[in-house]
């Protein structure tokens, strides 16, 4: 079953799209640009942006009951490759262990004129769901 994950703790989405769709125990995180829900505002620097960024995703996790260990994968992209070590270095702090898979790409541009945007894929480790691959 599908259901919509959507917190005021994470800013809202600027198109049509949900902040994160939760289907059979996983999560889909949409892309959290680094914008402080309280005050509409992206921070300055790509360190303080990043951390903006994983701030929102958390919230997110937390609305559907889940943490920061049950992420499985992230995509991040960054205005500037550049800025990899300093993006690095912030996201380390939130994955301490069991760090989830990763994809880093250099864009053109990101909405808002943003240095960086963060997705997420999480589950919750439950085996309650098993496909049905259609055999016996």
């Amino acid at each position: 079953m599908k259901r919509i994950i959507a917190t005021p703790a994470a800013p809202k989405a600027v198109g049509p799209y949900s902040q994160a769709i939760e289907l059979n125990g996983t999560l889909y995180v949409s892309g959290q640009l680094p914008v402080d829900p309280a005050n509409g505002q992206m921070p300055e620097g790509v360190e303080a942006q990043t951390r903006q960024s994983l701030k929102n995703i958390g919230a997110i996790l937390t609305a559907a009951g889940l943490e920061y260990s049950d992420i499985a994968k992230t995509t991040v992209l960054l205005k500037d490759i550049a800025d990899f070590g300093a993006m690095n270095a912030v996201y380390a702090e939130f994955f301490p262990t069991d760090k989830p898979a990763r994809m880093c790409y250099q864009v053109a541009a990101l909405p808002m004129g943003a240095l960086v945007e963060i997705d997420a894929i999480a589950g919750s480790g439950s085996d309650d769901y098993i496909p049905d691959l259609g055999g016996e």
